[in-house]
């Protein structure tokens, strides 16, 4: 029987990410060979290694429910509607600092209802971490070197002071994000790769993420899950809750965020 909770479907979704991020940290410590896609963003065996694993175990746990997955999407398949539940696999987000030999890289999984994204996990191999996120419960998971959980516990967003400590991504800086900083009382920028950036505001230890270039809805929406069971919000520069589903256009394309601003809690852009 596929799973009925949200309790059980963010369990399933933990093992099977701790499965897949196991795979894609065996290849890099060892090394793997680096294709690039059309759009010149890198590719490697392990993002394609780790969605089979995902695919594969979304299969027998959520079976029905349309899986939307980046390396799948990069071939050309997708679903032909999504309904009001589906789910959003980055198989290795990240992949820049996976090839710069850098752990920020993450494993993403999540289940939109009704275009918000309710239930999530996002795990960091290089790090033991694994963020889980669903209605009403964020958790931060240490696991130890055996992928064994070592310890677990409740994370909540902070309450932000005047300046702001910001998160901005380690390898995708555009003009437009570095603007709507510099409009911001800023305290401190850090750069983090991955969709680490929403679990660590989720953890309460930063305020504020803003992105103006580009990315997927696969890129965010595991993260995003996880922010907003913490207590914190995305939405877009105008204010209103960034939402998943199919968008106008074609292909990839109707996958792609528009601009957006992620919060802890009571930060404020400007």
């Amino acid at each position: 029987m596929p799973p009925a909770s949200d309790e059980e479907i963010s369990s399933a979704f933990e093992r099977i990410a701790i499965d897949a991020g196991r795979a894609a940290y065996a290849l890099f410590k060892n090394g793997c060979k680096v294709e690039h896609k059309p759009d010149k963003s890198p590719v490697t065996e392990a993002d394609r290694a780790a969605e089979e694993i995902i695919q594969r175990g979304l299969a027998a746990a959520l079976p029905g429910i349309a899986v939307v997955a980046e390396e799948a999407v990069a071939e050309g398949r997708m679903p032909a509607a999504l309904g009001d539940e589906f789910i959003l696999v980055d198989p290795l987000d990240g992949t820049r600092e996976f090839v710069g030999g850098r752990g920020d890289f993450t494993v993403n999984i999540a289940l939109v209802r009704k275009s918000v994204p309710e239930i999530g996990v996002v795990y960091a191999p290089a790090r033991g971490w694994l963020f889980v996120g669903r209605p009403g419960l964020a958790e931060k998971v240490v696991l130890d070197e055996t992928f064994q959980v070592a310890s677990r516990h409740r994370v909540h967003v902070r309450q932000s002071g005047d300046a702001l400590d910001i998160l901005a991504s380690h390898s995708h800086k555009d003009a437009a994000t570095e603007h709507l900083i510099a409009s911001m009382k800023v305290g401190k920028v850090h750069t983090v790769g991955s969709s680490l950036k929403f679990c660590l505001l989720a953890a309460g230890e930063a305020d504020i993420y803003p992105r103006c270039g580009p990315t997927m809805q696969w890129d965010t929406a595991a993260g995003d899950a996880v922010l907003r069971a913490a207590g914190g919000t995305t939405s877009t520069l105008d204010g209103a809750p960034l939402i998943y589903g199919y968008r106008e256009g074609s292909g990839s394309s109707r996958l792609a965020n528009p601009a957006f601003i992620a919060r802890g809690g009571k930060a404020k852009a400007g």
